[in-house]
């Protein structure tokens, strides 16, 4: 097989491949094997059908179409590896040229494939590199927020006789209807005004309403098989309720806590937050450093996976194609996919190790964002098969902190921080595998082929020992839970494309 790659821009390459006829035979073969067992011809058994009759009843043709689409994506793999290309989004093939029609044994299948890449991204000396961050400051008002939360979690909800605000509690009735069709509808629902996480503009519709009062409202459904379509509500507020807080003494400290005096309480919740402001310290240098090296590298983005991108978010929000907001997430979603290409270039020098503690970690701050035990989004996210998605976003934001541990990072006064990073030294120490330890501990990160373009899914990539270490973690940690019906995301990453046809002969390459 003969592979010429072409460059036609910074992040698209043309392939132009030729395939002697010897190396396509074994695929002929196996076409005629396979309509063979498609089809019944009077007098044979099903299967047993001789190749010369098959090649007579449906034609030579049909036998090397057949033989092309089924051996194209193979032949595509090689090409791409063969050319060291890093592949994203769809590839367009277009077969130029089929031997064998006339029943030959020569000639060559000569098939071009235009292909979105990877850019080539120049990656700095970090070590020079030197960014500034605003600490969080720990004082009272800080422990104060902290004493607020723990004593809502002790607070009870009683009525009052008067309209709705802000942060009250209501209890609703509500019917969703489109032209007079009965949609959906909940009864005795309790729902804080501003959680913002039902219909939008339910929100604005309670603001004023008092109890056994009812007002309408358009609002578009957010799912179900009408998800997307606009609703008339028909909401009722059957009661509202505000959260009385007990107060914060002596009494509060031994009920919620350990501690007997509220001045105890005080003092471990300061440490609490001491400790939270520390962890910001290094999600605060991380975004500014990944700020910066956007802002000065120059790394191109394919405009057809930006055009894919949008798409796919569309679509999760039931809009058509070439809806308004299309153009007002394109901006961020070129963002998105610079930054995935940038730290996984990263990644790809450091070749950082991710274990079972790091997925851990990353699910435990997914939880918290979403609301949802970490244990049961580990579950889900196994379920769906999102698990290497996950893996890949851990990986991605740990060579973001080993590259972070080579900067210089101050706060506003000039001071140089130490964020207590460990560099790519450290990770390579920690990651050796001693003579005690079992190597299936070992995790490093491996590169992920160029996918195939095939009807069939391609393999999908492993993650080495880390990722059979999460997969055990899903089956193991995650109690069985029915999974909620909203589904949450990771930090956005590129979504898988839609595959082209089995005419093109080619399916969507993924994007890593």
């Amino acid at each position: 097989m003969k592979t010429e790659s072409e460059k036609l821009s910074p992040t698209r390459v043309k392939l132009t491949v030729e395939v002697p006829f010897d190396e396509l035979k074994p695929a002929v073969e196996a076409a005629i094997t396979k309509i063979a067992d498609q089809v019944q011809i009077p007098g044979f058994r099903k299967g047993k059908v001789p190749s010369k009759l098959v090649e007579q009843r449906f034609g030579r043709p049909a036998i090397m179409q057949e033989a092309v689409n089924d051996s194209l994506p193979d032949f595509y793999q090689k090409a791409a590896a063969e050319a060291e290309i890093k592949p994203v989004g769809r590839p367009e093939v277009e077969v130029v040229e089929v031997p064998g029609l006339d029943g030959s044994e020569e000639g060559n299948l000569l098939f071009t494939v235009e292909q979105d890449v990877r850019p080539e991204i120049a990656l700095p000396e970090f070590s020079t590199y030197e960014v500034e961050i605003e600490e969080p400051e720990v004082d009272e008002d800080a422990v104060e927020v902290r004493l607020t939360e723990l004593r809502e979690r002790f607070g009870t909800l009683v009525g009052v006789d008067r309209p709705a605000q802000d942060g009250d509690f209501v209890s609703l009735d509500m019917v969703a209807t489109i032209e007079d069709e009965e949609i959906e509808s909940v009864e005795g629902v309790s729902y804080q005004i501003g959680e913002g996480n039902m219909l939008e503009g339910l929100d604005e519709a309670l603001v004023g309403l008092s109890a056994e009062e009812t007002t309408t409202f358009e609002s578009a459904l957010a799912g179900g098989d009408r998800a997307g379509e606009t609703a008339q509500v028909k909401v009722t507020a059957q009661s509202v309720k505000v959260r009385e807080l007990p107060e914060a003494d002596d009494e509060f400290a031994e009920m919620a806590s350990e501690f007997d005096t509220i001045d105890e309480l005080k003092d471990d919740l300061k440490k609490q937050a001491a400790a939270d402001a520390e962890g910001n310290r290094v999600a605060l240098a991380r975004n500014a450093l990944l700020e910066k090296l956007l802002e000065e590298l120059e790394i191109p983005v394919p405009e057809q996976l930006v055009e894919d991108e949008i798409t796919s978010h569309l679509e999760n929000e039931g809009k058509e194609a070439g809806d308004p907001h299309g153009e007002e997430i394109r901006e961020d979603t070129e963002k998105a996919v610079r930054a995935q290409f940038l730290l996984d270039e990263i990644n790809g020098t450091r070749e950082v190790q991710v274990d079972q503690n790091d997925l851990m970690s990353y699910m435990t701050q997914l939880s918290a964002q979403y609301g949802i035990e970490p244990n049961q989004l580990l579950q889900m996210l196994a379920q769906s098969g999102q698990l290497e998605q996950i893996f890949s976003e851990v990986q991605r934001s740990k060579a973001l902190d080993v590259v972070l541990a080579e900067v210089v990072v101050k706060n506003a006064s000039g001071e140089v921080l130490d964020l207590g990073l460990k560099g790519a030294e450290d990770e390579d120490a920690e990651g050796e595998t001693s003579e005690e330890e079992p190597a299936e501990k070992k995790a490093p990160a491996k590169k992920a082929p160029a996918k195939k373009p095939a009807a069939k899914k391609a393999p999908a990539k492993k993650a080495a020992a880390s990722k059979d270490e999460a997969d055990e973690a899903a089956e193991e940690k995650a109690p069985a839970k029915k999974a909620p019906a909203k589904k949450p995301a990771a930090k956005k990453a590129p979504a898988k494309k839609a595959a082209a046809s089995k005419d093109e002969a080619a399916e969507a390459t993924e994007t890593e």
